[in-house]
């Protein structure tokens, strides 16, 4: 079972999420937050293993919140989905950086709700390629001079070649194409990436990938 916690001002807002998730056979609401504040201590309390986070939040901002679980060892576990108004929200760049694990429009279908929780607690960032391709776009404007990476010295050169293609927002089964594998094969070699980095998902892989020069802004396209 998945537990879900839900953390948005808007009382309305999250009763229309709890009767959505709730209604699905692997997924529970575990609980609710009204603030930042609120939800940091839910998390705590409950260890769920999602957050649908509000960026805007009274007390203390879903940033910030966001940071302080990401921050936390002992919840390395709980995995966070900023929810935003606009899907360029200009918080949603500092989101990925603070270790959110993507993020989500609030008037998006409600199948692509589920999905997204499913998703995430499978390792999976939650960005389409459109948006993926536009946080990159993003990340490589504000983006300092790269620096190498001791830890990816212990990728191997496919290893390296599949972080590359990750950073430049290709989707496993896209990867798959370029490298004439199965699916399966690049999903595995995205995995054991992101287990030798340390990197929480695939959204963490997109900014390894540009700080350690693996991937430059030229090659967007």
């Amino acid at each position: 079972m998945i537990r879900v916690l839900l953390a948005d001002d808007q009382a309305l807002v999250r009763a229309g999420f709890r009767a959505l998730l709730d209604a699905q056979p692997d997924i529970e609401v575990a609980g609710e937050a009204a603030d930042g504040e609120e939800a940091l201590r839910g998390v705590r309390e409950l260890r769920p293993d999602v957050v649908l986070m509000d960026i805007r939040m009274p007390l203390l901002d879903g940033l910030a919140a966001t940071r302080r679980i990401t921050d936390d060892p002992g919840l390395a576990q709980v995995r966070v989905v900023m929810l935003t108004t606009f899907e360029l929200d200009e918080y949603v760049f500092e989101a990925i950086r603070s270790g959110a694990s993507g993020f989500l429009v609030k008037d998006t279908e409600p199948e692509e709700l589920v999905r997204a929780v499913r998703a995430v607690v499978e390792g999976d960032a939650l960005l389409s390629p459109g948006v993926t391709r536009r946080l990159i776009a993003e990340f490589a404007a504000r983006s300092k001079e790269p620096s190498a990476l001791a830890s990816l010295a212990g990728l191997t050169e496919r290893e390296r070649e599949v972080m590359a293609l990750v950073g430049m927002g290709l989707t496993n089964e896209e990867i798959a194409r370029r490298l004439v594998v199965s699916p399966l094969t690049a999903k595995t070699h995205v995995s054991r990436t992101m287990v030798k980095l340390g990197a929480r998902d695939r959204a963490q892989l997109v900014v390894l990938a540009y700080e350690s020069g693996l991937v430059r802004p030229g090659w967007l396209g």
